[in-house]
């Protein structure tokens, strides 16, 4: 396992102050009511890094790469398999999948298939909790569409929940892009939406966890 290097500076920032708080606390205050304080407060301060620092962490784990399916982009639980309008890109009738990453899951993001990026566009927005249903429309995001090597297009987005207050992305329009390739990353709960032509055969279930770069979401049609 290593550190994302998004984590770099949060856990720095984090280290610094948790130092100089404790440090307060021992030389400060050493006498009277707040030296029984002194142990709980570096038990929690440790137990507080190690969040973040799991937050920020990378497992080291073989891909399931397969060119003829969809893999998941993210690690996290399927909340929503349903037929919605795509107003942004396709303008019609998509499959969308959607996958909720919790604080407790690993938050990078990967290519679900190999292809070209034909599209990219970030969108500010608030943050409401990412499993709202408004979340995809009204919440920070950004929205990339990847055609696959058979000309299917899959659309991703990435989506901001209330503790995420920053999406981070590595691609671009017009780039080529790698299956189980990292795309981008989130800071803290959020989503991600990979929307599918209909008629996609889904080979996943509602409640099932999955896990970025192995589990197969869809199967692509027109493949060997």
């Amino acid at each position: 396992m290593k550190i994302h290097r998004e984590g770099y500076p949060i856990l720095a920032f984090s280290g610094a102050f948790l130092v100089v708080v404790n440090l307060l606390l021992l030389f400060w205050l050493p006498h009277g009511g707040w030296q029984g304080f002194q142990l709980p407060a570096g038990l929690l301060s440790l137990l507080f890094f190690g969040l973040i620092l799991q937050f920020f962490r990378v497992p080291r784990r073989p891909l399931a790469l397969r060119k003829d399916h969809v893999l998941s982009p993210a690690d996290g639980k399927i909340v929503a398999i349903e037929e919605v309008y795509e107003p942004e890109y396709f303008r019609d009738q998509r499959l969308k999948v959607s996958i909720f990453l919790s604080v407790f899951d690993v938050h990078v993001n990967l290519n679900p298939v190999s292809g070209k990026v034909r599209y990219f566009k970030y969108h500010p927005g608030k943050y409401l909790v990412a499993f709202h249903p408004k979340s995809s429309e009204r919440n920070e995001r950004t929205t990339l569409v990847i055609r696959a090597d058979n000309g299917q297009e899959i659309l991703l987005r990435q989506i901001a929940g209330f503790l995420a207050r920053r999406i981070v992305w590595y691609v671009a329009r017009g780039m080529w892009v790698t299956q189980g390739q990292e795309f981008g990353f989130i800071k803290f709960g959020s989503r991600v939406d990979v929307l599918l032509p209909l008629g996609t055969e889904v080979l996943v279930a509602l409640g099932d966890r999955t896990v970025g770069g192995k589990t197969r979401l869809a199967r692509l049609e027109g493949q060997d």
